[in-house]
């Protein structure tokens, strides 16, 4: 238990300093609102259903990217203006960071949720269901962005964040499914063992 306080420490303090003169307040908003919903879920299910302590983990790390995106805005994040000056890039790409994490957490909550619930007889297709799952979120929130954008005008704008990319929404999508991919691939065996050690 000293752990998940330990990771509600870092949520917290990095949820504060989030809000904290962001460079856009309601695009701080938008962006950090996710983590929110997230955690409550999260805590009014825990005593019925505890992750392992590394997914928790990933929940965490996946938080802390939309923090920091909610303080700069996706596309003013310092480290990546520099990538973005060293590397010649067009455009700050801590966004597909964002969609990266998109795809691989939720990857690796809905394989923990699938085998400790046994939802899916034939592990044949097993991994592809995850993916396709992750890839069915990532094209949701694309449609939550646009929405908002339409809603709001201006105000949406840094919210999409798409900097002049006329194939944004497709690389974001193509970002979280690659994420999902390298997720099940690096981190099953992990979490396997963290399963384990649960029961």
């Amino acid at each position: 238990m000293n752990y998940i306080y330990g990771l509600l420490t870092v949520f917290f303090t990095t949820l504060l300093w989030s809000v904290i003169n962001p460079a856009e307040g309601f695009t701080c908003f938008l962006e950090i609102i996710p983590a929110l919903i997230g955690f409550v879920i999260l805590a009014l299910t825990f005593k019925k259903f505890r992750f392992t302590n590394f997914t928790y983990t990933l929940i965490l790390l996946h938080c802390i990217i939309l923090f920091i995106g909610g303080h700069y805005t996706y596309a003013q994040v310092p480290l990546f203006d520099y990538f973005k000056e060293i590397f010649h890039q067009s455009r700050n790409n801590y966004d597909k960071v964002g969609h990266f994490a998109q795809g691989l957490v939720p990857a690796m909550i809905t394989r923990e949720l699938f085998i400790r619930k046994n939802v899916i007889a034939n592990k044949s297709f097993f991994n592809f269901i995850i993916v396709c799952i992750c890839l069915a979120i990532s094209a949701a929130y694309e449609w939550i962005e646009w929405g908002v954008s339409i809603a709001t005008g201006d105000g949406g704008d840094a919210f999409l964040g798409t900097q002049g990319y006329v194939w944004d929404t497709q690389s974001d999508m193509l970002f979280a499914t690659i994420g999902a991919i390298v997720g099940l691939l690096l981190f099953s065996k992990i979490q396997d063992e963290h399963l384990k050690n649960l029961s």
